[in-house]
């Protein structure tokens, strides 16, 4: 306990909900103390030394003296290897069965009298004493991870190879409640490798050296760059170097911890220092899963393997407004009427527990709200959606308690070692948990979501999962000792808690979808673990007000993305707190080009209506929000995408080009899509900034002035915009001029080459998933031409960069000499030194999801990771 937390502890000792989380804390710890097994003495044990192999499907098992490892390559060249017979599934992250072996793969002797199993795309070695190497078909080493290590509890007899011991998955796929054996293992990594990833971390998207816990945990207020854990921690990593990218994935919910240390080169001729990683987990099974290649690729293995990223409706990709503390219907309206006074545009208002009867989830207090259906349909009528919070806290006593203590056979909540319900404090007061890890009580939550529904919601998001209780002292969540189903293998909250939370989105989303089968359900939830995609998105969380919350809400967007959580955002404005006018701007202009756009504060904190900030601030907000609609269908298309590529919306400058090491240290921009390069302003006082270009030509959105990458350029950030450049030779879907359909914006590519982009048309709310619609854009004479995949030219396409704006049809000269990052200017638009062979239409360079790709010579390709290279749409 930090001074910060006695203080409060202290506080909370006057009040009567602090005295109730007191007690709630110490009843805790009692059952932790009856129902944890203690750790006693242990002994430690490593593999030893290879005594013999076996062939199987897709590689083989590798016997040591005291242990043995499963190795198998996948198609598509996804690796898993495993310890002490831990299967690939059960598992919450892995959707089915996991993917096939690979039948090319094959098993071998290596060098030094180890093993290696042999693929197309990537080869695994085993030294004899149980060192796993992950090598490309080159033979380079993107990752070494040294044999293992395991702490068992003396005495207690180890479960044999193959079985699940007393834990169910404790051996292959989840936890137990018994001694868990702790293990530990040690990789390294090239010199030059960047980690990012580890789910949501304020203190990214690069993750420097330092040790990073793996425990969903609600932070107790704001939180900023050096809070650590957050909401979401997931085991899953993607490092980048020169010799290649991979991403790697433990797949264990027990609580762990990860230290990370970069590498060093070596000056002149001295020795490289790899960079590390350490990950020590408290129990479980010891099985992981890499995935090498192009991030474009690497992210479609992870989409395959952890399922695909759920499409949101076409209004969720919208402005959103959310506030705890709305207090009425009529505040609501008011609210509301002044968006739309002003001509600003919103989708949706979201509702926070305020407008609950006395916080108790599935509620409405009638007072305040005693029409909540029919402001849900004078909303609708304007083209405003309601929004719920949803809290799987239930009131004790509560009716949605009483139902729940009916299913089953022992219940819908999570109960002690003795059989006890387990307690904890909420905003409710005294609550029980349902436990998500049992397909009975998912069934049953997800059929009390019709209540919100029957409200006149459009969608729920989830709050409070990770799961909190709270408490003065100790960990706020549930008794480690605590029970949980397990999906039939029994165990305790130790391996449930960071699980409990995608439980929850998958009862959630499966109600929805059986309460209303035609359409696509939105839902996003502040905690979650890997696969969570599946269900939805998640949000910042209580992201602190000032700069650095500002910061850490696209760290944690980029990092999230890169664990396959593509549709996330922050509470712009900061949770609590009143943001100045100006940091306000600036967070509401990165909001605008990032998959979930909310404003959202708390009871205590400053109002975030664009009005608020005075007139400049609700101008230039007018401009941001009109733009975010005319981008709608830019957004939807990303969204698509997602759905059939595992492509993030937003993506890192390296995302094209890992190599450039220039890129893989830069965060403070990004990629929305391929197509458009954003450079959010994120310190006080700033009207300039520096941009750092990737390969290829960038026009600059607001002045039309070329640009040509590599290099860092500085553009100007006046208090009403940002520097946004889009990448010459994209064609993006935008919002027709009239304010409806979809029109299509090109940006011409450099003379001599050609771009693409491609279209998803929003199809409804169902879940048809759309056709795809593939542009390519060149020169043809002095006019730049937009034509479909038939070859037939397509009209009334607004072409930018060509010095006239005019539409496809047209004439128009070439951008006139671009201006190169260095500064300078070529002669006719010419590409500037070191951007040869992949300037201007480069588009998708490196695996995207823009279509059209220009190789060194000029012609349109369709690569193996571009987006319609890497599967059926």
């Amino acid at each position: 306990m930090n001074g910060r937390d006695l203080v409060r502890a202290v506080k909370e000792i006057g009040t009567e909900r602090g005295r109730r989380a007191w007690r709630s804390a110490l009843r805790h710890r009692r059952a932790d103390a009856v129902g944890l097994p203690r750790r006693g003495p242990e002994r430690a044990r490593v593999p030893g030394l290879l005594t013999g192999t076996e062939p199987t499907p897709g590689g083989g098992l590798l016997r040591f003296a005291r242990s043995e490892l499963l190795v198998r390559v996948a198609a598509g060249g996804v690796v898993f290897w495993s310890w002490d017979g831990a299967g690939a599934t059960p598992s919450y992250a892995v959707v089915g069965d996991g993917p096939e072996p690979d039948p090319r793969a094959v098993l071998e002797p290596d060098t030094g009298g180890g093993w290696r199993v042999v693929s197309e795309r990537v080869t695994v070695a085993v030294s004899r004493h149980g060192a796993v190497e992950v090598r490309t078909p080159g033979g380079v080493v993107l990752r070494r991870e040294l044999p293992p290590r395991w702490w068992e509890p003396v005495g207690a007899e180890r479960a044999e190879r193959g079985e699940s011991g007393e834990g169910g998955e404790g051996r292959g796929g989840g936890g137990g409640a018994g001694a868990e054996a702790r293990w530990a293992v040690r990789a390294e990594v090239p010199a030059d490798a960047r980690f990012f990833g580890l789910g949501g971390r304020a203190a990214g998207p690069r993750l420097r050296d330092g040790a990073y816990r793996l425990w969903n945990t609600d932070p107790k207020g704001g939180f900023g760059p050096g809070d650590d854990p957050l909401y979401i921690t997931m085991p899953v990593q993607m490092v980048v170097s020169d010799a290649g990218t991979h991403l790697v994935f433990h797949d264990n919910p027990w609580e762990g911890r990860v230290v990370l240390r970069e590498g060093a080169e070596g000056a002149g001729s001295g020795p490289d220092r790899p960079g590390t990683c350490e990950l020590r987990m408290d129990g479980g099974p010891l099985r992981c899963w890499v995935l090498v290649g192009t991030p474009a690729r690497i992210l479609q293995g992870w989409s395959a393997l952890t399922g695909s990223p759920a499409v949101p409706p076409a209004w969720a990709l919208g402005y959103q407004h959310a506030r705890w503390g709305f207090g009425s219907a009529e505040e609501v309206r008011r609210v509301v009427s002044g968006y739309r006074a002003r001509g600003l545009a919103l989708a949706a208002v979201h509702l926070d527990i305020d407008h609950y009867d006395q916080h108790r989830v599935f509620t409405v207090d009638g007072e305040r709200f005693p029409d909540l259906p029919g402001l849900a349909r004078e909303l609708r009528e304007q083209g405003v959606r309601l929004v719920s919070i949803v809290d799987p806290a239930v009131k004790v006593g509560d009716p949605v308690h009483t139902a729940g203590r009916a299913v089953g056979p022992a219940g819908a909540f999570v109960r002690d070692a003795r059989g006890e319900e387990v307690r904890g404090e909420v905003w409710p007061g005294e609550c029980a948990y349902p436990d998500f890890t049992d397909p009975a009580v998912r069934a049953w939550w997800g059929g009390l979501y019709e209540e919100r529904l029957a409200q006149g919601f459009s969608g729920v998001w989830h709050d409070m999962n990770e799961p909190v209780s709270f408490a003065p002292f100790g960990d706020p969540t549930l008794p480690r000792s605590a029970r949980h189903a397990m999906d039939g293998a029994g165990g305790d909250h130790r391996a449930a808690h960071n699980v409990y939370a995608l439980g929850m989105a998958r009862a959630g989303w499966e109600g929805l979808v059986r309460l209303r089968p035609t359409e696509r359900p939105f839902l996003f939830s502040r905690s979650g673990w890997a696969g969570m995609q599946r269900y939805g998105g998640t949000w910042s969380g209580d992201v602190e007000t000032g700069w650095e919350g500002l910061r850490a809400s696209l760290a944690l967007v980029l990092g999230l993305g890169l664990c396959g959580v593509p549709y996330s955002g922050p509470d712009v404005g900061g949770f609590g707190g009143s943001p100045s006018p100006e940091l306000y701007l600036r967070w509401l202009q990165l909001g605008a080009y990032l998959p979930l756009f909310r404003t959202h504060s708390a009871i205590w904190a400053g109002r975030r209506e664009p009005w608020e900030f005075g007139p400049e601030v609700e101008r230039h907000a007018g401009a941001l929000l009109a733009e975010r609609e005319r981008l709608r269908p830019y957004f939807l298309t990303l969204a698509q995408l997602a759905r059939r590529t595992g492509a993030p919306y937003v993506r890192p400058l390296w995302w094209g080009a890992p190599e450039d090491r220039a890129l893989r240290d830069c965060e403070d921009a990004f990629l929305l899509g391929d197509a458009l390069l954003v450079a959010p302003v994120l310190e006080p006082g700033a009207d300039r900034r520096a941009v750092r270009l990737p390969r290829g030509r960038w026009y600059d959105t607001a002045t039309g002035t070329a640009y040509e990458g590599p290099g860092q350029i500085l553009l100007d950030a006046p208090p009403g915009r940002i520097p946004v450049l889009a990448r010459a030779g994209s064609v993006l879907p935008v919002r027709g001029p009239a304010g409806d359909g979809v029109a299509l914006e090109a940006w011409a590519p450099a003379r001599g080459r050609t771009g693409g982009g491609v279209l998803i048309r929003d199809t409804g709310p169902g879940f048809d998933p759309g056709e795809v619609e593939r542009y390519t854009v060149r020169w043809a004479g002095d006019a730049v031409v937009v034509e479909d995949e038939d070859g037939g030219r397509v009209g009334g396409v607004v072409v930018r960069g060509d010095g006239g704006g005019r539409g496809s049809g047209g004439g128009g000269a070439d951008a006139g000499g671009a201006v190169g990052a260095d500064g300078a200017v070529g002669a006719d638009g010419a590409v500037g030194a070191g951007a040869a062979g992949a300037a201007g239409g480069a588009v998708g360079a490196g695996g995207g999801d823009v279509v059209a790709r220009t190789d060194a010579a000029g012609a349109l390709g369709y690569g193996p990771d571009s987006v319609d290279g890497v599967g059926p749409l």
